[in-house]
């Protein structure tokens, strides 16, 4: 009898919230499925000899990621799954299939007298960290999620900038998103001095640390002037701490973006960026073990990488990928400004350019594993005729490390959810990515 009724009282402290966490940090990588994850932890075991923090949290899950209306998910549908807990068609924001307005596990925990802060890579107002805050049928209504932002009384904003802050196109236009957002009472912090700067009690904050995205990691100066992912994590949790707790979402969004590309390389430092932010959630973990709990997970996978595929004889060398030096993107950038700078430029004017910032060969070395081959000396010669020499580098680096693709979209696969904390033991299994929200709307 004792026995039962001891089994009654646990079940009941587990009912009521007990053990519900006073800190939650919810990670999403953008694109991120198991492909990103494991070919970064692979890159940071083999050449850094260190590994990727979540993907070791204890409570793991296979999350589900298709939408209302399609197999393929987009990061709207997927970031209103993950946000408010309810399935919805790709493109909307905040809102059901049937157009119903829907409400975030942020606005939840807002009621509940949580703090609110909401991070990413990525433009503020893109489709994951607006499905915590917007209510709009279309993903691209861009200043009118502007509004949605400042109209939320969310207590910080940080990383990338307002998409169309200023569209004066727009029905509903009020003005620049910065000022409106000034007027209610957002103090703005544009540069890593000002963001330092911040105090808990500057009150409400909208740091973007550019006009658009942030920088790739992979393309940051050793003397980078904009903050990092992660030190917007920090300085976030500064300003949110108090008794009552915070919610912070924190999206790497620019895995999605090389993903679109098939830059491996771009991708894994996107990863490891991520890693990087999650880090500090757990240092902040480490002092307080009994109120914190930290979900990392993605929205879909982007670009159907491959770890082996047979262009490369079904090997996978990961570290040749630690050649790269900048995304293809930037390296493109940098072809067209040497070609504005010669008239004349030719192909041997940019093989020094390839050994630079991809690590290639081209002494026919059959030792050196990053020595060009003939077939891959013809891709890169044609495609520099055809300017897609940026392109060409690309793939010639996937068959170096064995890194494939099957699409420059989003694919169906399943994301990997994992969990560490008070609470995480409810992230375990098989979920829908609605799940996400409905377990943590219940712990508020």
């Amino acid at each position: 009898m004792k026995k039962c009724f001891w089994m009654l009282l646990i079940c009941c402290a587990v009912l009521f919230g007990a053990e519900s966490p006073k800190y939650v940090f919810l990670f999403i990588g953008d694109g991120m499925s198991v492909p990103q994850r494991m070919l970064a932890e692979e890159y940071a075991n083999k050449v850094r000899g260190t590994e990727i923090c979540f993907n070791h949290f204890p409570c793991q899950a296979m999350t589900k990621t298709y939408s209302a209306n399609s197999y393929v998910t987009d990061s709207a549908a997927a970031a209103t799954a993950m946000a408010c807990g309810v399935k919805t068609n790709n493109g909307r924001i905040g809102i059901d299939a049937q157009g119903n307005q829907l409400e975030s596990v942020a606005y939840v925990a807002k009621k509940a007298g949580r703090k609110v802060g909401i991070v990413t890579s990525i433009y503020i107002n893109h489709a994951t960290p607006a499905g915590f805050y917007g209510k709009r049928l279309n993903r691209n209504m861009y200043y009118e999620l502007g509004l949605d932002l400042v109209a939320s009384d969310f207590d910080f904003f940080g990383g990338g900038g307002v998409n169309k802050n200023n569209d004066k196109k727009s029905k509903e236009y009020k003005g620049d998103i910065y000022d409106l957002a000034t007027a209610a009472g957002y103090k703005i912090a544009r540069t890593r001095d000002e963001l330092q700067a911040l105090k808990p009690g500057d009150g409400k904050v909208l740091a973007p640390g550019a006009k658009g995205t942030l920088k790739y990691r992979i393309d940051r100066e050793p003397e980078e002037k904009e903050p990092a992912l992660s030190e917007y994590v920090a300085k976030a949790i500064e300003m949110l701490d108090n008794p009552k707790g915070f919610f912070m979402m924190v999206e790497g969004g620019m895995i999605d973006l090389v993903g679109h590309g098939n830059d491996a390389a771009t991708n894994m430092e996107e990863v490891t960026g991520l890693d990087a932010a999650v880090r500090v959630a757990l240092a902040f973990a480490e002092r307080h073990p009994k109120e914190t709990l930290i979900v990392v997970t993605g929205d879909h996978e982007t670009g159907g990488m491959t770890m082996g595929f047979a262009g490369s004889g079904n090997h996978l060398n990961v570290e040749h990928l630690g050649f790269q030096k900048i995304s293809a993107g930037e390296f493109g950038k940098k072809v067209i400004a040497a070609k504005k700078d010669k008239a004349d430029f030719k192909f041997e004017d940019a093989k020094p350019m390839l050994t630079k910032y991809f690590g290639f060969k081209f002494e026919n070395d059959k030792n050196d594993p990053m020595s060009v081959t003939e077939k891959e000396l013809k891709m890169l010669q044609d495609d520099f005729a055809n300017n897609k020499l940026a392109d060409a580098a690309r793939r010639v680096m996937m068959n170096k490390s064995g890194v494939g693709w099957t699409t420059g979209s989003h694919t169906s696969l399943p994301a990997l959810t994992t969990a560490k904390g008070v609470g995480a033991e409810k992230f375990q299994g098989f979920l829908e990515n609605t799940d996400i929200a409905k377990i943590l709307k219940e712990m508020f």
